[in-house]
């Protein structure tokens, strides 16, 4: 079974409050992008196979392979439904430590591709429950659609509407830097927005560049200029909003049109991506 975990950009990300368990509450619009990891999953017959044997491919993953998301997504469910060993394939290609959720979504894609491998008739709800104890925002892949999300981005709210950005142009860029989320957590300052995210996301997109903020950006800018840079090239280049999404360190822009520019010129030495929304 191949699956093929995508992205996620933050459009806007609020902390609004420092919880009594250390945590944040945020407020933040959570968006599907089409970038992906390739996530294969098998059911392993090999004699004396045990638990989920991974094959890392693409980007370089540190860390032992067992303390994968993936790995432990397995693990969740094999303690519970006593799955048959699995031999799993997983290559990256969503750039890592870039707020774009990529090994969030690789977790929840192996839970849904064993949930399917193993008929074991999860729903959602119940797929999302399992999700969240891998990692905040683990869930919202589970759905994968345009949500507005808060507590610490593991309350989803679908009855509230999301515009789409179908038609529009979705310049991504990561530098070449890594932005540690906990020190990004800890130099913000929580604070509630004058206005809620939901109703600015919903004003029309020529006004998103007075309305919407990532609270992360007046910490980690400072600490990594190149990141600044990155968003005001993309404004200068003719974006109609652009930010840093989640706590870095990619920077999306969104482009009424399709720029017409060679990337590795602009951003050398860069991940850089244009992709039709």
């Amino acid at each position: 079974m191949v699956l093929f975990p995508n992205a996620k950009i933050n459009i806007g990300l609020n902390i609004t409050e420092r919880r009594n368990d250390g945590y944040h509450n945020l407020e933040s619009i959570f968006y599907p992008v089409n970038i992906y990891d390739r996530l294969q999953v098998d059911i392993n017959t090999e004699e004396h196979a045990f638990g989920c044997t991974i094959t890392l491919d693409g980007i370089e993953i540190e860390g032992r392979p067992e303390d994968n998301l993936v790995v432990r997504a397995y693990t969740l469910l094999a303690e519970k439904y006593n799955l048959k060993p699995v031999r799993v394939k997983l290559q990256k290609l969503i750039p890592m430590g870039a707020g774009l959720g990529g090994g969030s979504s690789d977790a929840a894609f192996m839970l849904k591709a064993l949930n399917e491998l193993f008929q074991l008739e999860l729903s959602d709800q119940q797929l999302e429950t399992f999700a969240t104890r891998l990692g905040a925002d683990c869930a919202f892949f589970i759905k994968n659609q345009p949500v507005y999300a808060t507590g610490i981005g593991n309350v989803f709210h679908y009855d509230m509407p999301i515009p789409s950005l179908s038609g529009n142009t979705l310049l991504l860029v990561k530098p070449d830097v890594f932005v540690s989320t906990r020190d990004a957590y800890s130099l913000v300052k929580p604070a509630k927005p004058s206005h809620p995210l939901i109703e600015c996301v919903n004003a029309p997109l020529s006004q998103w560049k007075g309305l919407i903020t990532n609270d992360f950006e007046a910490s980690v800018f400072p600490k990594f200029p190149i990141i600044q840079a990155v968003k005001e090239k993309l404004y200068l280049m003719g974006a109609t909003y652009a930010s840093m999404s989640g706590s870095g360190s990619s920077v999306f822009g969104l482009f009424s049109h399709r720029p017409q520019i060679e990337l590795d010129n602009l951003f050398p030495d860069m991940f850089s991506v244009t992709l039709n929304l």
